[in-house]
């Protein structure tokens, strides 16, 4: 039964929510995804929040082929992959996945969120051990969660504390190490070489989710096991196809045989929700055709990332350093960072410039930023009208 105490209790921590500045609200879009979007109480304003990394979130040469799937192949399955939900296309999906990424073989999830969610319980017991990065995306601990192996988190990329984890955890039958290969929050790309090393020090299993990284990180795209030259000692990948390989939705896991047979026959993301639906199954074929056909996607990313970066830095802000499409700005060492986020966001907003603003408990507490991210399909004006943009409020703001 709802009771008035209930909704009392909800009610007061919205309100709280509201008054301390981390109360999300959600912009309504009313075209396809782009880098120019229409939002229904701006109009027309470009963006640069989506994970549209590509550019092929809208574009026309995918549209015109998930046409042709639906028409061939009709809207959905409706059924789980082990009844009737599994058609050629998703066989041909995942065996061009596993030679994209030269694992033995590949098992379709509905997100990566699901990947990552069914991945541990049906390997590890409580014999075993995963050690994980503290920053690891949710679903990498929700997964951590329902399975029963011991637990251990070492700090955020610190091969240290890791090592220490390792030796802690000798006598555990099977040892796993679970990174993010991208970080969200901050795009910083994992230690994979040093991860490695210690792994098969300590015999342990490495696992990356290269969400983050899939289709555009490494000199093929082939993400940070390629960037870091890492792709034989990595184990196990998880990923997306909602990012830059085309932003619709699915995701997968890639690694040895027995590994994804396991995962057939007893990961329950898998086993109780249906099929990924054949337009985003073979959509996605086509995607990967663009991304090995060509580098032009990838090259005009690199520029556009890099140009950013540079006017930010000249523009007086601090942003985090690397080499990734994602730029957070940050505030954290600001007075009242998280409502001063928010308010930097709507400002940009009223400018055109469609950016979103992270704080607790997205991100810790006095780490508040506005994370930009750049796509391939941005312009080099686009890109300069964002840093003006970012620039004038950050002087009426005193930001900079």
């Amino acid at each position: 039964m709802y009771t008035d105490e209930l909704r009392s209790l909800l009610l007061e921590n919205l309100e709280r929510a509201r008054e301390s500045g981390t109360f999300k609200k959600e912009r309504i879009i009313t075209t396809r995804q782009g880098t120019r979007v229409g939002v229904m109480t701006t109009g027309e304003v470009l963006n640069f929040c989506a994970n549209n990394y590509l550019g092929l979130s809208g574009d026309q040469r995918l549209v015109d082929r998930a046409c042709s799937i639906l028409q061939e192949r009709g809207f959905g399955l409706s059924s789980v992959r082990f009844i009737c939900g599994t058609q050629d296309l998703h066989r041909e999906l995942e065996g061009r996945v596993s030679g994209f990424l030269s694992k033995e073989d590949t098992i379709l999830y509905s997100s990566c969120f699901d990947a990552n969610g069914g991945l541990f319980e049906p390997l590890l017991t409580d014999n075993d051990a995963i050690i994980s990065d503290q920053l690891n995306h949710a679903s990498i601990i929700d997964g951590i969660r329902l399975c029963k192996a011991k637990r251990f988190r070492y700090a955020h990329a610190d091969m240290e504390d890791l090592e220490e984890a390792l030796i802690t955890a000798r006598g555990c039958r099977t040892k796993a190490v679970v990174t993010d290969g991208v970080f969200s929050m901050d795009g910083d790309i994992a230690p994979l070489p040093a991860i490695c090393d210690l792994a098969e020090k300590y015999g342990a299993l490495v696992i990356v989710d290269d969400s983050h990284a899939t289709g555009f990180i490494g000199d093929t795209g082939r993400g940070t096991l390629e960037y870091h030259g890492v792709t034989d000692r990595v184990d196990i990948v998880t990923s997306t196809f909602g990012k830059a390989l085309g932003g619709a939705s699915g995701g997968f896991t890639s690694g040895p045989s027995e590994i994804i047979e396991m995962l057939r026959q007893r990961s329950r993301p898998y086993l109780f929700s249906n099929t990924l639906a054949p337009v985003i199954t073979g959509t996605t074929l086509a995607v990967l055709d663009i991304i090995e056909g060509s580098s032009s996607e990838r090259d005009r990313l690199r520029e556009n990332q890099r140009r950013f970066r540079r006017g930010m830095k000249e523009a007086g802000f601090r942003i985090r350093e690397g080499d990734h499409p994602i730029v957070p700005v940050l505030f954290g060492h600001l007075r009242d960072d998280a409502a001063l986020a928010q308010e930097f966001a709507d400002r940009l907003l009223a400018k055109g410039i469609y950016a979103i603003g992270f704080f607790y408990p997205v991100v810790p507490r006095g780490e508040s930023r506005i994370r930009v991210q750049l796509s391939a399909a941005h312009t080099t004006e686009q890109v300069d009208r964002c840093i003006g943009a970012f620039r004038e409020t950050g002087e009426e703001l005193g930001v900079v």
